[in-house]
């Protein structure tokens, strides 16, 4: 009787939990997609909403994309070779430089765009340029690949393969190339799936970056909001989710089917 009360509790906390997440997300949805917001659902359901925000911010969502798959590219170029020093060499100055790493996020994101501009702002080629905010989202997301992959590593003998690689005639490129980069995979994934969302998603740091002509999902969402009907807001929201969700889907599959390969 007890456990049967407790499974019943668990299930209203999970259904409440939910319902806090969806509701608002839907009546969001129901919102893009209604002719008027004040008259609700029986002024009629139209995409005349979503087809305005793809032609007034399809430029946003494209820029938001090409970077967050720059990001994603860059911190794999630097977090797989980083996570692999630290893990190959363990010791109170890998400690320091792992804390090194990890300062981005210990630090706001307004403080870290003050920052870039103070030291790029003079710079007006760079500056107007998309990659100004690639550079402040990389310096945000590596820490998270650069984590992830190292746990992995850490929970391997990873000495001990690179021993037996070597005895076999193994350069280092070949060890790091068939030996880390495989066996790390699961870790690589998962930090992809979190850096392309944290890039997708950051605001604060975007906010400051970026320019008129370079605004991001979260940077012209906010403008939506602030400038646009409520319905043309809405609709932006529901283009961001149809955007995103298939994509961190996709990404969460491929992280989990990577571990199962790595079982």
């Amino acid at each position: 009787m007890l456990r049967s009360k407790t499974k019943m509790l668990q299930l209203a906390v999970t259904l409440l939990a939910c319902a806090f997440l969806f509701v608002p997300i839907v009546m969001s949805v129901l919102a893009g997609l209604t002719a008027n917001y004040f008259q609700g659902v029986s002024s009629g359901l139209t995409l005349k909403w979503v087809f305005e925000v793809w032609e007034l911010y399809a430029n946003s969502i494209f820029l938001s994309m090409g970077i967050a798959f720059a990001c994603l590219i860059c911190t794999v170029i630097i977090g797989v070779p980083a996570a692999y020093g630290l893990a190959r060499h363990p010791g109170w100055m890998s400690r320091m430089l792992e804390e090194f790493i990890s300062l981005p996020l210990a630090i706001p994101g307004l403080a870290l765009a003050l920052a870039l501009l103070q030291l790029y702002g003079s710079m007006q080629g760079f500056r107007a340029s998309w990659t100004f905010i690639l550079v402040g989202h990389v310096l945000y997301t590596l820490p998270f690949m650069v984590r992830s992959i190292l746990a992995v590593l850490a929970s391997m003998d990873l000495k001990t393969l690179e021993e037996g690689a070597a005895s076999l005639g193994a350069s280092p490129w070949q060890r790091f190339r068939d030996i880390v980069v495989p066996n790390a995979m699961p870790g690589i994934l998962a930090g992809a799936l979190t850096v392309v969302t944290l890039s997708i998603g950051e605001f604060n740091l975007t906010w400051m970056l970026h320019t008129p002509y370079l605004k991001t999902l979260p940077v012209g969402l906010a403008d939506s909001y602030a400038s646009m009907r409520l319905e043309i807001a809405s609709a932006y929201t529901l283009v961001f989710f149809i955007l995103i969700v298939p994509l961190l889907m996709a990404m969460q599959w491929a992280s989990a089917r990577a571990q199962r390969i790595a079982k």
